[in-house]
């Protein structure tokens, strides 16, 4: 078996797609989480790469999130969109990603996980609130590659 597939148990992972669903609840935003081994690429470039892939390019508001994850490089990218990027606090990924990261030194990676998608639920609220209509529009499993 895989690193990937040693990286989070299945009730670890459906916890944090119920932290995704909880955080989409009150957000027109779109929240994603991307797992692979490794990439030749620059974690940011490949991060960039996925969320192209994901189609979280095409959210209507701009307002997608992607937690990318290389689990062999121990590396890890918050990429978000124009729409988000645009309104967030200067620091906000940096501070999210020293929070995600305090956990994930710490071996808990599903609490890192849940605490990155929980804050940047919380800004995507604050700045694009669900209104009634607003579909999901993408899917909040994880991806795997």
């Amino acid at each position: 078996m895989s690193k990937v597939e040693d990286f989070l148990t299945t009730a670890e992972e459906q916890d944090i797609v119920a932290a995704i669903r909880d955080a989409e609840k009150r957000t027109s935003g779109e929240i994603r989480i991307h797992i692979e081994r490794d990439s030749e690429l620059d974690a940011f470039e490949r991060a960039m790469e996925v969320f192209h892939y994901l189609k979280m390019d095409n959210t209507k508001l701009q307002n997608g999130v992607l937690i990318y994850v290389a689990v062999d490089a121990k590396t890890f990218v918050i990429y978000g969109d124009k729409g988000i990027n645009d309104v967030v606090p200067t620091n906000f990924w940096d501070s999210t990603k020293d929070l995600m990261q305090s956990h994930f030194k710490a071996s808990r990676f599903k609490q890192g996980l849940i605490e990155g998608v929980l804050k940047a639920g919380e800004q995507l609220e604050k700045h694009f609130p669900w209104i009634h209509g607003d579909a999901n529009e993408l899917p909040n499993e994880i991806s795997k590659g």
